[in-house]
């Protein structure tokens, strides 16, 4: 029996495009549902994540998995035989999903405040965001990578695949400021 996957998503976020490049590294096959995630959110996105009732949720033979660094490591361990994403030493696994961690915690709630807030908060916000782009870029260092020499990021046919148009972003953002008022 071949295995029935579910992605519930929407298209501008992160933490989705996170689980499709991890099914598409993993060759899984699944059905992607849009959600709108702004007015409707679905019975089954509601029935299948009702603590926190986000996406995105990865449905695998009826099962959900939320949030999508947990749904990396199921996808990882669930489809073993195909390339690992995960590095198999444990303190390098760990290290990987520190930096997983630090960019969901830091990264997109600092960058959401560039874009969501005026004035002294939002100047405040730049410094904050530079600070941690500083990091990231301490913590690469040399290294192509931040597993080292492996992953290539747009080269990889399941990053491309994954990442909506960057001016389609641009224009949803620019939406949403304006809808909230922070133009």
């Amino acid at each position: 029996m071949e295995d029935k996957v579910i992605l519930l998503n929407f298209w501008p976020s992160m933490f989705g495009m996170r689980t499709m490049i991890a099914l598409e590294e993993k060759g899984v096959k699944y059905e992607y549902r849009e959600e709108d995630v702004v007015k409707n959110k679905s019975p089954l996105l509601l029935e299948m994540n009702p603590i926190y009732k986000k996406i995105p949720v990865l449905i695998h033979n009826g099962k959900p998995v939320c949030e999508s660094i947990i749904q990396v490591q199921y996808i990882d361990e669930v489809w073993s035989d195909k390339n690992q994403l995960l590095p198999s030493d444990p303190y390098h696994r760990a290290q990987a999903l520190f930096w997983a961690d630090f960019i969901e915690k830091k990264v997109f709630v600092c960058g959401r405040k560039t874009w969501a807030t005026k004035g002294e908060e939002l100047e405040e916000a730049k410094k904050e965001f530079t600070e941690i782009l500083k990091t990231l870029q301490s913590e690469l260092g040399d290294k192509p990578y931040f597993g080292g020499n492996k992953f290539g990021c747009m080269e990889r046919e399941s990053v491309a695949k994954s990442l909506p148009d960057p001016e389609k972003v641009v224009g949803y953002v620019l939406r949403l400021k304006k809808l909230y008022g922070y133009e």
